[in-house]
């Protein structure tokens, strides 16, 4: 049935349909939540699904015939079991044919209130050990009297090969929860070594370890991670390797003072070792682990070192004590007197500053603005229009109205008006994904140009958070909240001008509505930009907690800290989720409140309309409607301005338009320009020929790790001639590794380094870093293939990666293992986490030798390989590499270095000595004299030297 359009009918109709626009527009918007929502629980849910730890393997169905073992059982050991890592077969977990990585047949069990020693070859499963006994390995029962025990009651402390240090003081490190007491306190400091170490901090046991204990060397860290556990009331000590990472005297010590003190007395422990001639004095039991990960022999230290033929031959040829040092970035890096390393994270407050962000094209916002206002235009006189042709059908008999002619030009207005909005939300989108795209890549540039020391003070939790939440803050809502901030922006001057066309007396009510409105969205403005804020800041250290939870969780389990650590973490929790409870507290309270002033503005225009009746129908209902939108979106533009202030920064440079700054990218631009190192230039490009040999001169070089810090290298000169291999060692701290920091020019320097005639000053520090390759004692690997790992840019082909390979040792190493399946194809798990320390280190020097540099710098390269294969490793550098190559090795097992044609003592930063190994071994008192008279091999280290003088004159 047809019916007149009257403007009562129109404009009531446009009302409710604009007001359900808005909702549908909301619930369909809010779907793409949902689904995000949907697809978190689910990932929750399938984590929740898998099992606790890693018992896998052990169903209901095998334990039900196992003997079960009481709680209170005092035997340490295992029973005709074997462990695995993984149930991957492909090798991307365990890249080993070897299914069961550990085996034991029979029984083995060790010995209560005793020092137990657990020794092996590299990558033989001596680790594998202390994880079976903690339950971190699969468990696969063998037979029906299968079992293995590692009594808790009385407690476990655990020291981990790669040390674990948390982001906290070093007494909280040590305490790490148990109750504090003074005397044992003293003396764990005392013998662990750990005394004459706090001196050197400013804030002595207050100082801050940094994230992954970047304050620390890697002696240091494993001192303290050793106090960690002799500090702990538990009566069952876990060591894994501790001693490797110890120069000779802090090894000698730790054995005398520690392992062999009052606090180690009648307490069970289990020591992983490579060496055993400094602790065999004091073991009462070891176990000897074969090349396939069994049992070889077990029993009293003289048994095992009689029945294992490669033991004997080590302690026969190479048995100089506790020598390895997994050192060290040994940087006293002068923290303040209150101990803080880590920068507190600033916190701004007020309104976003306004250099936070930077300048936009004026051509992209004039085009978007310039679209949204046409647009707007047309869609109000679009609706006046109605309500004009509305009016035709009282004015005129509706026979007479061409219905054609006027829905012709609606249709048209429409067409227009889409149009138009098209135009500038094409504009928009392709504005802000360049902007996205360039300043992403700022961010990343920054971050990966900037200085060593600012990387050292500021958490990786927190620049993942700049490069994720802050980034997508960006992408996502900043875009989102600024396009509809606009849109609203531009909506709402033009409703409000046309209710003032049509009803001038409304300009003031406008205009006071508005202050009012803007007065409260100051208010609710500062409160949550003061309140996100503290949210963003808040969420950084749940990150950064929960990080160092995962990479320490093997320790955290030893010592039943779970609770504790889920404690803090509730709490680090908490204080993000009150600041997040304020924040959507404060959005109901403009609610309320815009939502009043907004009706009362909407109610005194219908009420002024109806009872003065100045005006047509058809404008009445118009001027309702434009009221009822502009009164509906005060609300919608505040919240928008707020979550527009808060989520970034831009700028809308626009003749007299509002400058809006937002929180996540001015934490951005405060990462866009942090220090940075010397930029690249031209004049700093190196010849193409450059460098041609390992020629090294070092003229009067000092080094600091930060511009008003101390000196940690002073005034050092020396020359090494291309070719020659020269050997460092020195006390922790002696400034051996910032010597290779500084010749890299990763800290401040002073002075001149000339490396093949050119000085490395003058040279672009990409040039220069890409000429030297240095191993560290923790080697970075990729996730990916070896192949990858070995050459991540394509540029040799298998045969040069395999010969790598193969002078490195690892292809030995897999030939004494029956490990043959380790090919250039193998999956390594992210940082190498399914390789062995010793197997990383292996890998690393592979990689080292297919790069070819001249200069090549090994910082403890070797600290985790055992004997053997260290020894073939060293025989491998010295024949594979290049007659030109100049081979620096810091090192703290003297036979790796007792054979260099020159050997370079360092002590508090300066050089003590440097001379040829014989001419060193003459000076009465010399620091590498007592080092050789203190090592256990003297004599064979006397000979090495001997052997090689001669070879050298003959």
């Amino acid at each position: 049935m047809k019916k007149q359009l009257k403007p009562s009918i129109v404009f009531s109709s446009m009302t409710v349909f604009d007001l359900m626009r808005d909702q549908l527009f909301m619930a369909f918007y809010m779907i793409n939540d949902v689904i995000a929502g949907k697809v978190s629980l689910d990932r929750v849910n399938e984590f929740l699904k898998e099992t606790e730890m890693l018992d896998a393997y052990t169903g209901e169905d095998q334990t039900a015939f196992l003997p079960k073992l009481e709680a209170d059982d005092p035997r340490i050991g295992f029973n005709d079991v074997t462990f695995a890592w993984s149930i991957d077969a492909d090798g991307t977990l365990t890249p080993s044919k070897r299914k069961h990585l550990l085996r034991i047949d029979g029984e083995l069990l060790f010995k209560r209130n005793a020092l137990n020693l657990i020794v092996g070859p590299t990558g033989s499963g001596k680790t594998s050990i202390l994880m079976a006994l903690l339950g971190e390995m699969h468990y696969l029962p063998i037979g029906p009297g299968s079992w293995f025990n590692l009594p808790r009651k009385d407690g476990i402390a655990y020291a981990a090969q790669e040390s674990w240090v948390q982001n906290e003081t070093i007494k909280e490190n040590i305490l790490f929860g148990s109750p504090y007491d003074e005397e044992r306190y003293r003396k764990v400091l005392h013998q662990c070594s750990l005394e004459r170490d706090l001196e050197l901090f400013e804030a002595g046991d207050l100082t801050e370890v940094g994230e992954k204990g970047l304050t620390l060397s890697g002696g240091q860290k494993a001192r303290v991670t050793l106090a960690r556990a002799i500090y702990s009331p538990a009566e069952i000590i876990l060591l894994d390797d501790v001693l490797a990472a110890l120069d000779v005297h802090t090894a000698k010590w730790i054995v005398d003072k520690c392992l062999g003190g009052d606090l180690v007395r009648n307490r069970t422990v289990l020591l992983v070792t490579h060496n055993i001639s400094l602790v065999r004095s004091l073991a009462q039991f070891a176990v000897s682990i074969g090349t396939d990960g069994c049992i070889a022999v077990h029993g009293s230290v003289n048994e095992v070192i009689g029945a294992d033929e490669a033991i004997s031959k080590v302690l026969e040829e190479d048995k100089e004590g506790v020598e390895m040092a997994a050192e060290e970035v040994d940087k006293p890096t002068a923290p303040q007197a209150d101990g803080k390393l880590i920068v507190a994270e600033e916190i701004e407050e007020g309104h976003v500053s306004w250099n936070a962000g930077g300048s936009h094209p004026g051509l992209f916002f004039a085009s978007f603005l310039g679209g949204l206002l046409a647009c707007d235009l047309v869609t109000t006189f679009q609706t006046w229009y109605l309500g004009y042709w509305a009016s035709q059908y009282e004015t005129h008999d509706p026979s007479d109205v061409p219905v054609p002619y006027y829905l012709g030009i609606y249709a048209a207005l429409l067409f227009i008006a889409v149009a138009f909005y098209m135009f500038g939300f094409t504009v928009y989108i392709l504005g802000v994904i360049r902007a996205s795209r360039l300043l992403h890549q700022k961010l990343v540039q920054s971050v990966l140009g900037t200085t060593l020391r600012w990387l050292d003070t500021t958490p990786a939790s927190r620049i993942i958070t700049r490069c994720t939440q802050d980034i997508r803050a960006i992408d996502g809502p900043l875009k989102d909240h600024m396009k509809w901030l606009t849109e609203i922006s531009v909506s709402m001057s033009v409703k409000l001008g046309a209710v003032v066309l049509m009803t001038p007396i409304f300009l003031i009510p406008g205009m006071i509505v508005g202050a009012i409105g803007g007065w409260i969205g100051q208010i609710y403005m500062a409160a949550q930009m003061s309140v996100k804020r503290e949210m963003s800041n808040a969420k950084a250290p749940v990150v950064g907690h929960f990080g160092a939870a995962i990479a320490g969780l093997t320790s955290i389990r030893a010592y039943s800290a779970e609770q504790a650590f889920i404690k803090e973490s509730m709490e680090r929790i908490n204080r993000y989720t009150r600041a997040a409870r304020v924040f959507y507290n404060l959005n109901r309270w403009v609610c309320v409140r815009i939502d009043t002033i907004s009706g009362m503005f909407a109610a005194g225009l219908a009420a002024y309309l109806v009872y003065f009746k100045s005006n047509s129908p058809s404008n009445v209902g118009f001027s309702l409607n434009m009221a009822t939108w502009f009164s509906s979106m005060i609300l919608w533009w505040i919240r928008h301005f707020n979550e527009f202030e808060v989520q970034g920064n831009n700028v809308l440079k626009l003749p007299r338009a509002l400058t809006y700054w937002l929180i996540s990218l001015e934490r951005i631009q405060g990462y866009i320009n942090i220090e940075q190192e010397k930029r690249s230039t031209p004049e700093g490009e190196p010849p193409a020929y450059w460098p041609a040999s390992g020629s090294l001169v070092v003229k009067n070089l000092s080094a600091r790790y930060s511009q008003t810090g101390p000196k940690v290298l002073h005034d050092i000169s020396f020359e090494i001639k291309p070719g020659e291999r020269v050997g460092i060692v020195g006390r922790t701290g002696s400034g051996k590794s910032s010597l290779t920091l500084a010749l890299l020019r990763c800290i401040f320097t002073e002075g001149s380094v000339f490396y093949d005639g050119l000085k490395t000053s003058d040279l672009n520090l990409d040039a220069l870093r890409s000429k030297v390759t240095i191993i560290p004692q923790i080697p970075e690997l990729l996730s990916g293939s070896l192949r990858h790992n070995l050459d991540p840019f394509d540029q040799y082909d298998d045969a040069t990666l395999n010969d790598a390979l193969r002078a490195a040792g690892l292809f030995a190493l897999q030939a004494d293992m029956d490990e043959g399946n380790i090919t250039l194809d193998t999956g390594i798990a992210s940082g190498g986490g399914n390789l062995s320390v010793g197997q990383r280190q292996i890998l690393a020097l592979a990689r080292a030798i297919v790069r070819g540099s001249k200069l090549l710098i090994l910082d403890e390269a070797t600290s985790a390989i055992d004997h053997k294969t260290d020894t073939a490793i060293q025989m491998s550098l010295r024949h594979e590499l290049g007659r030109d190559t100049t081979v620096i090795t810091i090192a703290h097992r003297l036979h790796t270095i007792m054979d260099a044609d020159k050997i370079m003592v360092l002590d508090a930063g300066r050089i003590a000595e440097f001379d040829s190994p014989a001419n060193l071994l003459k000076i009465e008192n010399g620091f590498l004299r007592s080092l050789v008279e203190e090592s256990g091999d003297k004599q064979y280290l006397y000979e090495m030297v001997e052997g090689k003088h001669s070879t050298e004159h003959h």
